[in-house]
C-alpha cells in the first residue's frame, strides 16, 4: 500500500450527483434546475393522478353508466363436483364445514361461501356453509346428505 492506491472504505462516499440550489457559485444555482415559472418550478408541486396537461383526463372523457349496489352480499360459490373432489380424495368424510373448505382452499377465512349446483354429487354429505342454491339443496339431499345454512 502506498499513496498512490489509497481508496476510502467500501460505502462511505456516496455520490449522488450535484448538490442543487446552493447559490450560484454551485453552478446549480438560480432556479436549481426547475426552469422557470409555472407549477413544476414552485415547491409542494404534486401532478395529480390522470392528470394530463389541461386536457380532459380519459377517466373523464369516457362515459359513465350502470349501478353499483353498495348493499351487495358476495359469496363464494363452490360447485358440487368441487365437493365429491373432496371426497374422492379422502380430504372430507361425512360432514363439510367453513373451516374444511378453508384448509383445502375452496374458499378465504373471511368468505361467504354459497354452493351451487354445478355437477353431481355421489356422497351422502351433511354440509353447513351461508347459502345453497335450490339445484344444490335437492342434489345434496337426492345423495342422502343434509344442507345446514349457517
Amino acid at each position: 500500500m502506498n499513496l498512490s492506491n489509497l481508496k476510502p472504505a467500501a460505502g462511505s462516499v456516496h455520490k449522488d450527483g450535484k448538490t442543487i440550489g446552493r447559490g450560484q457559485g454551485s453552478g446549480k444555482g438560480g432556479t436549481a434546475t426547475r426552469g422557470h415559472k409555472g407549477a413544476k418550478s414552485r415547491s409542494g408541486y404534486s401532478k395529480k393522478i390522470g392528470f394530463e396537461g389541461g386536457q380532459q383526463p380519459l377517466q373523464r372523457r369516457v362515459p359513465k353508466f350502470g349501478f353499483t349496489n353498495i348493499n351487495r352480499i358476495e359469496y363464494r360459490g363452490i360447485n358440487l363436483n368441487s365437493l365429491q373432489e373432496l371426497v374422492d380424495k379422502g380430504a372430507v368424510k361425512k360432514t363439510v364445514g367453513i373451516e374444511d373448505l378453508i384448509v383445502n382452499n375452496l374458499a378465504g377465512k373471511n368468505d361467504l361461501v354459497k354452493i351451487l349446483g354445478g355437477g353431481e354429487l355421489k356422497a351422502p354429505l351433511k354440509i353447513s356453509v351461508h347459502k345453497f342454491t335450490a339445484t344444490a339443496k335437492k342434489a345434496i339431499e337426492a345423495a342422502g346428505g343434509e344442507a345446514i345454512m349457517l
